[in-house]
């Protein structure tokens, strides 16, 4: 070792001390420990948590590339974006707002994205480094590409396989999870009265569905099953399908295995496979086009080329556009993207996207029409002003003139304005009065405007508090907390429904296992699980998710940056939702594995960069 080898380890050495010694001094800013700083300070644990941050920043300084500025950027990005998620998290679960005087904040916030833009380098490195191990050995190893035999088989083996695994839940939750406005959706069936507050699709069918059985056998609770088995049918469809996919590209059998048992017993899968919720639908479609996007990606001339994988194209957006708003709002936001990186195709794709926003209208409106669904709500669209009102008006209320609060209860009267609950929007919203909104909208947005100017932080933190469980790991979902239902009140958990709403009436074949998904949905169970408790967790989630983006485009991997840009922008519609949970962010447990299949194994999607 040379005299200049010597002093650039010293200055790595000294400068891994000083990242990881920082780090772990500002570590207790972004756990949450009740506002004391003594469970990790005064604690042996902090000192190996210093030892493991100066052996991974020492490691990692010694062997990334220093000079990839490209590479430290987007990790940077990244980096700040999951500190500030961090930061901001902690104090929202702990005391439901944001203190931007908070110095320790403003300390934390370079120093931990020092660390972590560190870290990500190594990690993306690491990946790298076994990607390319990867394809060396394949170049030794050359084996036999025999295409995939006896595939109906195997995809009804399959699809029978799910069925069977969730039947079991089913007969122990019968007649399943009949929650989530699902009790408006039937009545809107049963009385012949419809709106356009839910998808009217999805209010055809469910109500349908049940009324039909109902009419014939005159039970309520096999209505609700018949229905649970229906979308039973169209989960497995929807995951079978993913496998064939999997297997035609050759993905590993242990990550296919891997895959399928994930699918089969999963909790939140299985949960949500049995949950009336139009989510579960929304999903499927989601996943399944995100497929299709991923194969525009790959193998761009054979999919254009291909009338049967255009029109499932086309069946997949229809679908989820049917079953979500957040959808339509979405995949308009794809146009463009798609029209430009398809430009050697661009009138195929134009067809796409045309045949189907017309068919989503055409259907959309035909069934309003004929229903005289009543269209005249506005207080959806409007969670977030709402929300902030009522925050401002419950926290700084001498900012409003008499004036000012005569114009606001005009659409928020002061029992609404009264019943505020931070992370949830429902109780205010709900009281919102829509035809006085529609018959001024300018005379309250000004009222909006006008107010949002004098306390911006309010209005930041009312956002904040009902969308940060989506980006916030650590969150307990407890948004529900107090608020009793048919047969029993939230406490300190609200993850999942766990509700059959009237007219069904929860009938267990099998109580144990009702049991063990009634504290799933209801208590702090999987939260007290270390590792585990963060496959449950939406925000941990969407930070995997984001690494992955954030890894493709650092490896210029242009071709599946589009599947995780659909994922994205589902994921900017929600958080300008009501609150958080699970249901909104579904696409993060059903499309896990397959992100998984890219990233771990992405020659077999022809996505390697050489």
């Amino acid at each position: 070792m040379n005299e200049n080898e010597f002093r650039i380890k010293i200055k790595l050495n000294v400068i891994a001390f000083v990242v990881a010694t920082a780090g772990t001094l500002c570590f207790p800013q972004i756990l949450n420990l009740q506002d004391s700083a003594l469970g990790f300070t005064n604690s042996i644990f902090s000192v190996f948590v210093w030892l493991l941050c100066l052996y991974a920043v020492n490691l990692s300084l010694r062997t990334i590339d220093l000079k990839d500025v490209r590479g430290f950027k987007i990790a940077g990005i990244l980096s700040f974006l999951f500190t500030v998620a961090m930061l901001f998290g902690v104090q929202l679960e702990s005391a439901e707002n944001v203190n931007f005087k908070d110095w320790k904040l403003w300390i934390s916030l370079p120093v931990l994205t020092c660390l972590f833009t560190i870290l990500v380098r190594k990690i993306w490195d690491f990946l790298s480094g076994l990607e390319n191990r990867k394809l060396q050995l394949a170049e030794y190893i050359k084996l036999p590409q025999s295409p995939v035999k006896n595939e109906r088989g195997k995809n009804i083996l399959t699809f029978c396989f799910f069925l069977l695994c969730w039947l079991p839940v089913l007969l122990a939750v019968y007649p399943g999870f009949f929650v989530y406005d699902a009790q408006d959706e039937y009545l809107q069936v049963a009385s012949r009265t419809f709106t356009t507050h839910h998808p009217l699709v999805h209010v055809l069918m469910l109500g349908g569905i049940i009324c039909a059985v109902h009419k014939v056998t005159d039970s309520y609770n096999l209505g609700i099953a018949c229905y649970m088995i229906v979308q039973m049918v169209i989960v497995s469809g929807g995951f079978t399908y993913l496998m064939s996919y999997l297997r035609r590209k050759k993905v590993s059998k242990g990550l296919r295995i891997i895959a399928m048992l994930y699918f089969a017993f999963f909790p939140v899968i299985v949960m949500f496979t049995l949950c009336s919720a139009k989510d579960t639908i929304f999903t499927v479609a989601l996943l399944l086009l995100i497929v299709c996007l991923l194969e525009m990606g790959v193998a761009k001339e054979d999919f254009f080329a291909s009338r049967k994988k255009m029109a499932f194209f086309v069946l997949c957006a229809l679908t989820m556009m049917l079953f979500r708003k957040n959808g339509i709002y979405a995949f308009a936001v794809m146009i463009p993207v798609l029209l430009v990186y398809h430009k050697k195709n661009w009138k195929k794709m134009a067809v796409l996207l045309v045949i189907s926003f017309l068919s989503y209208f055409a259907i959309s409106g035909t069934i309003t029409t004929v229903l005289h669904a009543q269209n005249e709500e506005n207080q959806e669209i409007l969670t977030v002003p709402i929300q902030q009102l009522a925050r401002t008006y419950k926290y700084n209320k001498e900012v409003f003139s008499e004036e000012d609060i005569a114009t606001l209860h005009e659409i928020l009267p002061e029992e609404a304005l009264n019943l505020y609950n931070a992370k949830l929007s429902d109780p205010v919203k709900w009281r919102f009065n829509n035809q006085a909104f529609a018959a001024d909208k300018s005379k309250y947005a000004k009222l909006w405007l006008k107010i949002g100017m004098q306390k911006p932080l309010s209005y930041l933190n009312a956002w904040l508090m009902t969308s940060y469980g989506f980006w916030y790991p650590d969150t307990v979902i407890d948004v529900y907390s107090g608020n009793s239902v048919f047969t029993f009140t939230y406490e300190d958990c609200s993850y999942f429904g766990y509700e059959v709403e009237e007219p069904g009436v929860r009938d267990s074949k099998i109580p144990w296992l009702d049991e063990f998904y009634r504290k799933l949905s209801l208590e702090v169970a999987q939260e007290k699980v270390p590792i585990l408790s963060m496959l449950y967790s939406p925000g941990c989630l969407f930070w995997c998710f984001a690494f992955g983006f954030s890894y493709v485009l650092y490896r210029r991997k242009y071709h599946i940056l589009i599947p995780y840009l659909m994922v994205l922008l589902v994921w900017l519609t929600v958080i300008l939702g009501p609150t958080y949970l699970p249901r909104y962010v579904l696409i993060f447990w059903f499309g896990l594995p397959l992100f998984a299949a890219v990233m771990l194994e992405e020659e077999r999607f022809g996505l390697v960069v050489k």
